[in-house]
């Protein structure tokens, strides 16, 4: 494997020809960086090759990396796993945004932590878009209602969209993205501008970048392939949607 640097390099460099193959104008797609599992040392790597935003899945560790590198200047943190309500206070501290919103019961209670903290939060609604039985996120005809329930909040900002797409199925992939970004044109008007769509990974960016998405959540491409801790030894935050590491575990 390659030294983080050269892993982002390599995925800045996909990123940035994705773009102009779709058309679309440089720098329009964020890279998030899936940090999840790896140590400190290797996100101040990353930063160092100048990567910004920055992804955690798992409440408890997304708190402890959030404090530890505090002093990073520019540093963005994205919640990007299944939060359980009772954790909402260990993120909202620290994130610019949730990619991973399926509840008006989960959004009141990040607004009852925001508002504590006097801060603004960017949620994505996640969509199960596949209807697969194993992934978090709501149907996509409930994705109206759940941003009309959480319009209301002050300190809450419904952006746009994410989704995991079908593991090993590149035309099921694209089916999903394209599906996922005609549900943000839908509620574009109701958001009040253009959706946020967070969609793709090590191993379909392109495919997303074709479809829409204004995010990637690249992880395995940057870091390496990760080992994860048995389930409840060190978070009970399990990641949302886990795909097997032969398409590259990324993100939720």
């Amino acid at each position: 494997m390659a030294s983080v640097a050269g892993g982002l390099a390599e995925v800045r460099a996909r990123l940035e020809a994705a773009e102009r193959a779709a058309g679309r104008a440089p720098g329009s797609v964020t890279l998030v960086a899936v940090s999840k599992t790896k140590p400190l040392e290797a996100i101040e790597e990353a930063y160092a090759a100048g990567q910004r935003d920055f992804g955690e899945n798992y409440a408890q560790e997304f708190e402890r990396k959030a404090r530890a590198l505090a002093h990073l200047p520019g540093l963005r943190w994205h919640f990007i796993g299944n939060l359980q309500r009772n954790k909402a206070k260990l993120v909202t501290p620290h994130a610019v945004a949730l990619h991973t919103l399926d509840s008006v019961e989960l959004g009141a209670e990040l607004e009852k932590r925001l508002a504590t903290h006097d801060r603004t939060l960017d949620v994505l609604v996640e969509v199960n878009v596949s209807g697969e039985p194993q992934k978090h996120g709501v149907a996509p005809a409930e994705v109206a209602a759940l941003a009309a329930g959480c319009a209301g909040f002050p300190h809450l900002r419904v952006r746009g969209l994410m989704t995991v797409p079908p593991a090993e199925d590149d035309a099921a992939a694209a089916r999903c993205f394209e599906d996922l970004a005609r549900l943000g044109a839908a509620i574009a008007r109701a958001i009040g501008g253009a959706p946020l769509l967070s969609m793709g990974m090590s191993d379909d960016l392109e495919l997303a970048i074709a479809a829409g998405a204004t995010h990637v959540r690249v992880g395995s491409a940057i870091f390496g392939e990760r080992e994860y801790p048995a389930r409840g030894e060190a978070d009970t935050s399990a990641p949302s949607g886990a795909r097997a590491i032969v398409r590259g575990s990324d993100e939720p």
